[in-house]
């Protein structure tokens, strides 16, 4: 059976029945996406399959918990945020990727893993620039709690709103806006020295 043109919602209800290419469909359409989150959160390669491995576990074994009247996108999302914020209280690992995965062997793969901060100017000075301010703003962004640090990734790399980050985050939309608030004011202080 192929998905091509099916819903999230409709590849579930396959995979609630434990059809196994439902299963596979759901990995294909968010594996990369998931990792690309996890490993712009820990830089590690290894720790972020690691992480998407658990994600997804967790999300087929939970599957019957999913509601449909909600995107399956922001689900399990919040499932791979869930389990990098544990991992990193754990671990107090404080790193994300500016440039991509220094383990990626394709240009797709760099640019899944890569924090985009300005646009590409074709100078070689201005790309210089470009990636001695990217390491300075990757230092300050690892300085962050990682509750605010997750935020500010869903919202500033990733491009999600602030409802959808409530609901992965499983937060009120209020700690939401405070914590992007507190997030962005600590950058701003880290960052002063970067004003002439």
């Amino acid at each position: 059976m192929t998905y091509g043109d099916a819903t999230d919602q409709q590849v579930v209800l396959d995979a609630r029945q434990g059809r196994e290419a439902a299963y596979r469909e759901l990995i294909r359409r968010y594996e990369r996406p998931i990792f690309s989150l996890i490993y712009r959160m820990v830089r590690d390669r290894e720790l972020a399959e690691d992480l998407s491995q658990e994600t997804f576990v967790k999300a087929l074994n939970a599957i019957d918990s999913y509601r449909p009247e909600y995107k399956f996108s922001s689900w399990i999302f919040k499932i791979a945020n869930n389990a990098t914020i544990d991992h990193l209280r754990r671990r107090e690992l404080n790193t994300l990727s500016i440039e991509g995965s220094p383990h990626a062997r394709t240009p797709d793969a760099m640019e899944a893993t890569a924090l985009q901060i300005s646009g590409r100017d074709p100078g070689p000075l201005a790309y210089v620039e470009a990636q001695e301010l990217g390491g300075i703003i990757e230092e300050a962004i690892s300085h962050l709690r990682p509750e605010y640090r997750s935020c500010i990734l869903l919202r500033h790399v990733e491009g999600r709103p602030y409802e959808e980050i409530a609901e992965m985050m499983g937060l009120p939309l209020g700690t939401v806006k405070t914590y992007i608030h507190r997030a962005r004011n600590e950058l701003r202080k880290s960052l002063s020295h970067l004003r002439e």
